[in-house]
């Protein structure tokens, strides 16, 4: 279970949950996220406890204006230049990718693979159950009248229900009584419980949630300890690939061999088949004599006699070789289906130790980056000191200058504007002597911006907002 505040839902959102795109539009998103339109039509929403089609007539923006009108409740951020206040809650309900996959489509072959076609997959009824349990568990708690849309996603990797849900109580919006309470630790408590009372949902389906960590005692791991740990899983991959080409080369054998077998039989089969034919001619044969008044009608009967006797030879013959072949036939085909198995898990395994190997490279890359830079801002620290004022003042307002000062809580809140955090980064340097931000144009990530441009201007940034409100520098 994933929650998510918003001061709002924009129509484009509403477009992504509800797939209420153009063709240009299920162009872009196709070229750019991961979604299977071969898998859209199975896609559906929960109504009134009932599984319905998607209702795309209505943006989720609509929905929630036609149902705040019939209650009489106004929308805070109505009129306002910029929204301030958290007017709906996003829920994301789901499982593992095997599991929810497995509710979906049950033991129907699924090909993950980006633009293939699944159209001949058909929906279980496991996922509409799965879907209701889940509707009543919200609806129960926070109010059925609250939901705006409780759609299920079938045509994404993994299976997953989006939840828009106002946050009103008594008819006023009231997010911090119903969710965040009087601080954070109330609201990790309601948090944590909130999981636990979803995870008893779930237990009918086989699934469970993940143990605290304060509750299994479980410890931090060093830089080394987790750099050993990938490295161990990545020879266990490696190993896993080794016994997999193993098998390979054996059903590659076995396969040979039923090739073989599944040949010979054949031959055989045909042979039987021409013989049988052979033996049908010369019998009509025989009759047509027989009929046409042969002097010798006893010694032609005996002649029909016999061939009718090496025919039933034959097609007892037949009859065992055409099951064998069937079974050789039946047999083959297993072979060749394990044999494409084990291929492609032998290729997810591949690609899961490059992506361990990936993960140690990047985990090393940052390990060395944060060293350095600690030692770029120790060595700045300590040279600094010797300049006089006027050399100091070179550094004024430098992005070296304020991790120097204020390292920690600069990364701080770099990493919460990083995120998206915009607010929550304001009020953490607000909270800490800084300044907030001091300027009115709104803050994000631009469409075509690379992460480390982004990272840049949120260092940027965040070295800003934590410079005192009075405009001054810390004392050195």
């Amino acid at each position: 279970m994933d929650f998510r505040p918003s001061k709002g839902i924009t129509t484009a959102q509403s477009n992504e949950h509800q797939r209420r795109w153009t063709e240009k539009g299920w162009g872009s998103a196709e070229s750019t996220g991961n979604y299977d339109r071969s898998r859209e039509r199975l896609n559906f929403e929960v109504r009134g406890g009932k599984v319905c089609p998607i209702d795309k007539s209505r943006s989720i923006p609509e929905r929630m204006a036609d149902i705040l009108r019939s209650r009489g409740i106004k929308d805070p951020n109505e009129g306002l230049a910029e929204p301030r206040f958290r007017t709906v809650v996003n829920f994301i309900f789901g499982g593992s990718r095997e599991r929810m996959t497995e509710l979906a489509f049950g033991d129907q072959k699924v090909n993950l693979t980006h633009g293939a076609d699944n159209s001949h997959l058909t929906r279980c009824k496991d996922i509409e159950e799965w879907a209701k349990d889940v509707y009543r568990f919200v609806a129960d708690k926070y109010g059925e009248e609250n939901i705006v849309a409780f759609i299920l996603h079938l045509d994404e990797t993994n299976p997953h229900v989006h939840c828009t849900l106002l946050p009103i109580k008594d008819g006023k919006f009231a997010y911090k009584q119903i969710f965040a309470g009087k601080d954070k630790y109330e609201f990790s408590a309601r948090m944590k419980a909130l999981h636990s009372e979803f995870a008893d949902v779930n237990k009918r389906w086989g699934m469970e949630r993940g143990t605290s960590v304060s509750e299994t005692g479980a410890r931090h791991r060093t830089t080394e300890e987790y750099r050993r740990q990938l490295s161990e899983q990545c020879t266990t991959i490696e190993q896993s690939v080794a016994t997999h080409q193993r098998t390979l080369a054996s059903l590659q054998s076995d396969i040979r061999l039923a090739e073989r077998r599944v040949k010979g039989l054949t031959s055989m089969v045909n042979n039987l088949l021409q013989e049988k034919a052979e033996k049908e001619a010369a019998l009509a044969e025989l009759h047509r004599q027989i009929l046409a008044g042969h002097d010798n009608p006893d010694a032609l009967r005996q002649q029909v006699q016999e061939l009718e006797q090496e025919l039933s030879a034959i097609q007892s013959k037949l009859d065992d070789k055409q099951e064998k072949l069937s079974e050789a036939d039946r047999k083959l085909d297993a072979l060749r289906e394990e044999m494409t198995a084990m291929k492609e898990r032998t290729e997810e395994l591949r690609q899961e130790a490059h992506r361990y190997s990936d993960t140690i490279r990047q985990g090393a890359d940052t390990v060395l980056r944060n060293a350095l830079l600690e030692n770029m801002v120790s060595e700045f620290s300590e040279r600094v000191a010797r300049l006089s004022n006027e050399g100091k003042d070179v550094f004024d307002g430098s992005l070296l200058q304020a991790f120097a000062e204020n390292g920690t809580e600069v990364m701080y809140c770099a990493t919460l504007l990083f995120l998206g955090y915009v607010d929550d980064a304001t009020t953490f340097a607000e909270g800490h002597g800084g300044g907030g931000s001091s300027s009115d144009l709104k803050w994000g990530r631009d469409d075509d911006e690379d992460e480390r441009a982004w990272a840049r201007r949120c260092m940027m940034k965040a070295a800003r907002m934590m410079r005192p409100s009075s405009g001054k520098r810390k004392k050195r």
